[in-house]
């Protein structure tokens, strides 16, 4: 049965394994879609590659799947031309983190108006278990048969240190903190990263529900979101990892207000007409 806008009518193949954190995440974010009042469309979903990266498909939008890692430059280009829409990336550790590490590096410079969801299960779950760069230290993978040598990365450190605006950690077991923490996420003003903790059911033993439930803890409700110095420090904690909203700031202007062609006037690039005179006035007026 349809209970969400968002949802299809029709019966759809999800090919993801029984029991994947991924089922969880999209029920999160359907309902958090419907609450916030998103119009489907005005809605645009963009990913990579990757089990994460097939939300989009399974969300009944306008959505656009690119190249391995390539989320976030195309989510950012959309949002410039279309400000007038809700624009969300949404991929996993391996897809958003590796791959896409180097636009994820400049996303959190430019700080676009976009919300980006990574499912983070701690390996590569769409090639079969390598190691990712969210895996843990002395996981034995296909590839890494002796163990995992390099340390894993830290993606809300690493977003508190970019000073992207809002940083949150969840746990797709939790699916309504999940949907109430991208509520706030798709709310903000600027460039939002939402980490999501999710088992991996067939590639990952060891980091499964039970250790996800194990070493993690909610942030105390007297926990102060704007003080950056602070959310870094939780950021860097480790087993247990602090589940919540890290840091959140609207001091950035987000990457669409910097740009100069709304500068005089708000309406959409994609609304507006362009000819050979109109463009050759804007030259000359440069000059």
């Amino acid at each position: 049965m349809t209970t969400s806008k968002f949802d299809f009518s029709e019966e759809r193949d999800i090919a993801w394994c029984p029991g994947c954190g991924d089922f969880a995440i999209r029920r999160s974010l359907m309902a958090a879609l419907d609450e916030l009042g998103v119009e489907r469309e005005k809605l645009v979903m963009v990913s990579g590659i990757g089990q994460a990266a097939k939300m989009p498909q399974y969300i009944n939008s306008s959505f656009f799947n690119g190249l391995h890692g390539r989320g976030l430059p195309v989510a950012t280009a959309i949002k410039a031309v279309a400000p007038d829409l809700t624009v969300i990336a949404e991929g996993g550790d391996g897809d958003m983190y590796g791959e896409g590490g180097n636009h994820f590096l400049h996303a959190a410079r430019r700080n676009p108006d976009i919300a980006l969801f990574v499912h983070s299960n701690l390996i590569y779950g769409l090639t079969k278990g390598q190691a990712a760069p969210t895996t843990r230290p002395g996981t034995q993978t296909p590839v890494q048969v002796f163990g995992v040598t390099a340390g894993p990365l830290n993606p809300v450190a690493l977003a508190i240190a970019m000073n992207v605006g809002f940083v949150a950690r969840c746990f797709s077991g939790d699916i309504e903190g999940t949907k109430e923490i991208m509520k706030r996420a798709v709310r903000h003003k600027g460039f939002a990263l939402v980490d999501i903790f999710q088992p991996c059911v067939s590639f990952n033993k060891v980091n499964d529900f039970k250790w996800f439930k194990a070493n993690t803890y909610p942030l105390p409700a007297d926990y102060r979101s704007d003080d950056r110095a602070q959310a870094f420090a939780k950021a860097l904690e480790e087993v247990p990892f602090p589940l919540g909203v890290l840091y959140e700031s609207s001091e950035r202007p987000s990457f669409e207000e910097s740009l100069h062609v709304y500068a005089d006037a708000k309406t959409p690039l994609r609304e507006r007409r362009r000819t050979m005179e109109s463009v050759r006035e804007a030259v000359l007026a440069k000059r």
